[in-house]
């Protein structure tokens, strides 16, 4: 009846019906909620708020008809709301009906959506192996934007080329970049489609193809809008070109600066830095492979972490040149084994009985996981643990378990991890949320009472706070009420007592604004003896509010009774050596009910009383009216 009440009151406001028709959900009354959404959508169908929570609600009960039913409406009505599309396609995929998927797909595209919509579609195909679609849907899309847009963007014909070369289509990506050309033609050159053509000859070992693309378009291109194009044909000159020798001689010339930077100082690793990037973009591997191992070769004397911080990105950058930039000369097994290699040199050097460097095991970790070798990485995580055990070891160690939904194995980690580091409030926290989303509240619970057992904590507020907000999340109203009354045996802290009573307000039972007022007066009771005067006023005020929003008139009249008066108070100010460094103002709170203030009060009542007679004698003393009336008298 209220919930009718609040629609009649104003039909137009969306969230009633929403919070209604929610309700009605909840009793499993699911007709009548699919009754209050369809009268919703008559009175605003073009509400995409509306059509969402309609169409979830028929997904959560398992009506899939149903659900089917309201999307095909919802995208008939709103065709340009492009929210409806993805969660259509996106309900049809999970129930693996993939040609109802197409289908939907098929019918957002006659709407010619943006460019999203099409690689969400090319995405879809190509997860079903079905390259031959998704080249089909390039086309129409590249189609779509010559039609259609009246400056069409390189990038969509470059994305279509590069698809041809990934999946080893060369010839049609060639044929993809000429079509290309041909459709901007001089008046709409860009460079980005030159230099992505001029890459893809060069992997072909086209060099010749690449050299007359280069200097096509530098002949048409102006020079201000062709500063990339200039910088890639230069770099593919020294690669390939007769420039070769001229660019020999320049890189020669910074070769030797290094060299004596680094003869100078060998563990100025900047400008080894600098010098692995010359040799990098211009040498070949071999030559490469000798500057980073002369530059790792220089091994901080110190064993301190901070003097290592520069130099273990020697040993990152060599793992990654050797992994993604290095030819092996054989085929690509020899690059990974390289990498390997190299992560396990730097690993053995690492003073881990000192200090480690997480960073370091984790990229080994995933550079085996990218070689699809699982328990090497798990070998290599188990051991750094076994090591030199620290927090983002474990985090990371989990993570990639998590990501493999090996739960068990996470489990494990964890109670590891907090034999490690039993302070930790953040991993307590994400092990038991662990436990929630996988269904097990029980042993969720478990864990938050073995946390807040522990003697030492880093952020017990937050442990506490995340333990009540779960016990809400799963309605046990009396269990969070009694963890409140535990942690208000460790703490009397001002914003404890005021999230139990706004706890208790939220509760959503009928005595909950009595209960909430009887934690007031307990925090008010256990705040007299409290120093800090500002945490009484705050509760007084949060109680004060409390009471304006839900109170009576008498309620209202006794909390104003409760509040203190703010009065200004001085106080003697001491410098560090003891000495007299002058007085300060400040405010003090003086309480009605406190007892003790009572002859403070009183005082204050005098002194204020005193004042005003004074200033009532200074007034008459200065009425000259009066002093006439005297002296006839």
């Amino acid at each position: 009846q209220t919930f009718e009440d609040n629609i009649r009151k104003n039909r137009t406001v969306i969230s009633n019906w929403i919070k209604y028709a929610q309700w009605e959900e909840s009793l499993k009354e699911i007709q009548r909620a699919r009754s209050i959404y369809e009268r919703a959508l008559d009175v605003d169908y073009r509400n995409v708020t509306l059509w969402l929570k309609y169409a979830e609600m028929e997904m959560k009960n398992r009506q899939v008809n149903h659900a089917r039913n309201i999307w095909d409406r919802a995208i008939t009505t709103l065709p340009r709301v492009n929210q409806f599309w993805y969660k259509y396609t996106y309900m049809e995929e999970m129930l693996g009906n993939v040609a109802g998927s197409r289908q939907v797909f098929e019918r957002w595209m006659e709407w010619q959506p943006e460019e999203q919509a099409w690689h969400s579609y090319i995405n879809f195909e190509l997860r079903y192996k079905e390259v031959d679609r998704a080249r089909s849907i390039y086309e129409r899309y590249i189609l779509f934007t010559a039609l259609v847009l009246v400056h069409p963007d390189v990038k969509n014909w470059i994305k279509y080329a590069r698809f041809e070369e990934k999946h080893s289509y060369f010839a049609h990506a060639r044929k993809v970049y000429e079509r290309a050309v041909e459709f901007f033609g001089e008046e709409h050159m860009d460079e980005h489609l030159y230099v992505a053509f001029a890459k893809f000859e060069e992997n072909q070992k086209e060099f010749e193809r690449v050299r007359v693309i280069y200097k096509y378009a530098l002949d048409r291109i102006p020079k201000q809008d062709a500063q990339n194009l200039f910088k890639n044909y230069t770099i593919f000159e020294k690669k390939f070109g007769d420039r070769r020798g001229i660019e020999d001689i320049i890189v020669s010339k910074r070769r030797f600066q290094y060299e004596e930077e680094v003869k100078a100082n060998p563990h100025n690793y900047d400008a080894w830095f600098d010098y692995l990037r010359l040799v990098e973009s211009d040498t070949d591997a071999e030559t490469v492979r000798e500057v980073y191992e002369r530059a790792i070769a220089n091994v901080p004397p110190i064993q301190e972490k901070r003097h290592w911080k520069r130099y273990i990105y020697l040993w990152i950058n060599y793992a990654l040149y050797e992994e993604l930039e290095a030819k092996a000369s054989s085929d690509n097994s020899g690059d990974a084994e390289r990498t390997r290699q190299v992560y396990q040199a730097c690993l053995e050097l690492l003073p881990h009985k000192k200090f480690t460097f997480a960073k370091m095991w984790l990229l080994y970790a995933q550079f085996e996981i990218r070689q699809k070798n699982l328990p090497l990485a798990r070998r290599a995580l188990g051991t750094s643990i076994g090591k030199c055990p620290k927090n983002k070891l474990f985090k990371g160690y989990i993570e990639l378990e998590l990501q493999l939904r090996e739960f068990d194995r996470c489990r494990k980690l964890y109670e590891k991890f907090l034999e490690f580091a039993p302070e930790n409030c953040t991993s307590w926290i994400k092990f038991a949320e662990l436990e929630t989303i996988l269904g097990d509240i029980d042993r969720a619970r478990a864990i938050y009472e073995l946390a807040i057992g522990q003697p030492r904590l880093d952020m017990p507020e937050v442990l506490w706070k995340s333990y009540i907000d779960f016990e809400i999340e799963q309605e046990e109203y009396e269990k969070t009420r009694n963890l409140y009354r535990r942690l208000l045996q460790r703490t009397q802290h001002v914003k404890v007592w005021i999230s139990f009573a706004q706890f208790e307000l939220s509760a959503g039972r009928e005595e909950r604004l009595p209960r909430c007022r009887q934690i007031y007066e307990e925090a008010n009771k256990a705040m007299r003896s409290c120093e800090e005067k500002e945490e009484r006023v705050m509760l007084l005020e949060s109680w004060r509010s409390f009471e304006d929003e839900f109170g009576t008139d008498a309620t209202k009249e006794r909390i104003d009774k409760l509040m203190p008066e703010k009065i200004k108070k001085r106080r003697k100010l001491q410098a560090e050596d003891g000495s007299d460094a002058g007085w300060e103002e400040y405010y003090d709170y003086i309480f009605p009910e406190d007892t003790a203030n009572q002859p403070n009060l009183k005082l204050l009542a005098m002194a204020k009383l005193w004042k005003k007679q004074q200033q009532e004698s200074e007034a008459a003393a200065m009425d000259p009216d009066k002093d006439i009336d005297e002296s006839q008298t």
